[in-house]
């Protein structure tokens, strides 16, 4: 009797970003949690902060995205000018008060980490949502959309 394989290994999902948008993402990733953990090691650990950026934050936005896709399955691209300022506006905010300043600093850069990793050229903001659902939403990046588009037009210039 011949075993068959019904599931097929899935497609390697390619790369959005490349080397320059990769190792901006590995160095200022690393550079906010760091700098969590160095004031954490020298004034006292804040556990809360560490739940609040690893668990909280992006389970609030993993249910939001959830709960948007099982309205619609159009790709969310807010890209433009508004999407940029929202996403600027809402990081303010969240490093701005006191409470969790340090779990957004912690946030942030842990989903720079997960972005670079998996190539994710959106927002970090969406990454570990993006990966666990599966999705390719998108909002705007003001930190790294200029690298990420000065990488793609210098690439997609290169003569095939």
């Amino acid at each position: 009797m011949a075993v068959t394989d019904t599931n097929p290994q899935p497609a390697i999902r390619p790369r959005k970003i490349g080397p320059i948008g990769t190792t901006a993402r590995l160095i200022v990733g690393p550079l906010l949690v760091g700098s969590v953990l160095q004031g954490h090691l020298a004034r006292g650990f804040h556990l809360s902060a560490w739940a609040l950026g690893l668990l909280g934050f992006p389970a609030v936005v993993l249910g939001l995205q959830w709960l948007r896709a099982r309205r619609t399955s159009s790709r969310l691209e807010a890209t433009g000018p508004v999407g940029h300022a929202l996403n600027l506006a809402v990081a303010l905010a969240l490093y701005l008060l006191e409470p969790t300043s340090d779990a957004a600093l912690i946030f942030y850069g842990a989903s720079m980490l997960l972005a670079a990793l998996r190539g994710y050229a959106g927002c970090e903001v969406l990454a570990v949502s993006n990966w666990l659902l599966r999705r390719d939403d998108q909002v705007g990046c003001a930190v790294f959309w200029p690298v990420d588009q000065l990488e793609r037009h210098r690439t997609d210039r290169r003569p095939a």
